[in-house]
């Protein structure tokens, strides 16, 4: 496993920190299967007093396929993605469109999404409010699972939009979901971008696209509420809703104005 033996090598010299973030699907066996390998994790990572994020396929009962975050060592708890990517990993009409075309037949389609509500990580004393690769993008799916949370974690593979723009406007997204309610965030991707941000949406350190590195740094934990975290998007709705009011009803009121005008 090439892949994990490059994550256990670049960790090798952090045990013994607070807390260690590995991208979406690090480990690149099914948790049922790596159960050995798992616990010697999670022996060195207790040892250490360091409790170790990372990304991990998983089964459902029904034998789904579930893309996971686990925590080890000195954290506990697993999150299961609730929003899946449609066509990636989930056909929409799945009864219509199934079977039509072969390459919706590829085993990434056929994820199945964890319940909407999920109890955060444990990482030491510090609650995690974790979103997977484009879960992120949705303002309201992070506020819901930061009431309580300490910090956010956010682990992504964007391998696949290359050397476009797409890492960097998923970044951009993240940095909007701390500044909105008002925690840091940790991101680890695969090949870009990681990335540490403050609470206030500022980026205070990142690691190169495209080169193996580790990033280390501090950040704030921090406690209340913003006016976000609180409300969501609800203003931005009422506001919406007045402007659309404004643009039915302000025309008519003008053209009666102009036309009494007139007369």
């Amino acid at each position: 496993m090439p892949i994990l033996n490059r994550y256990l090598s670049a960790s090798a010299s952090e045990w013994g920190r607070d807390l260690i973030v590995w991208p979406e699907a690090a480990i690149t066996v099914f948790k049922g299967d790596g159960e050995i390998l798992l616990a010697e994790i999670q022996r060195d990572a207790e040892k250490a007093g360091t409790t170790l994020v990372t990304g991990i396929p998983d089964r459902s009962e029904n034998g789904g396929f579930q893309n996971t975050v686990l925590a080890l060592g000195n954290g506990s708890g697993q999150y299961i993605k609730r929003r899946l990517v449609p066509f990636g990993e989930y056909v929409p009409l799945e009864s219509l469109l199934r079977g039509l075309i072969q390459f919706f037949d590829l085993p990434m389609s056929r994820n199945t999404s964890g319940p909407w509500q999920q109890s955060p990580l444990l990482a030491g004393n510090l609650l995690l409010s974790i979103s997977i690769c484009y879960e992120v993008v949705y303002p309201e799916l992070v506020r819901q699972s930061t009431y309580g949370a300490d910090l956010l974690v956010t682990v992504s593979n964007d391998t696949w939009f290359g050397s476009s723009i797409g890492p960097w406007q998923h970044l951009q997204m993240a940095r909007m979901r701390a500044l909105e309610n008002g925690r840091a965030m940790v991101r680890a991707t695969n090949n870009g971008i990681t990335a540490l941000i403050d609470h206030r949406g500022r980026l205070q350190a990142k690691l190169p696209q495209f080169e193996p590195g580790v990033l280390r740094g501090d950040v704030e934990i921090r406690t209340g509420s913003t006016l976000f975290s609180q409300l969501g998007c609800l203003p931005s709705f009422g506001l919406s809703f007045l402007l659309i009011l404004a643009g039915v009803f302000l025309p008519q009121r003008l053209a009666r104005i102009h036309g009494d005008a007139g007369n």
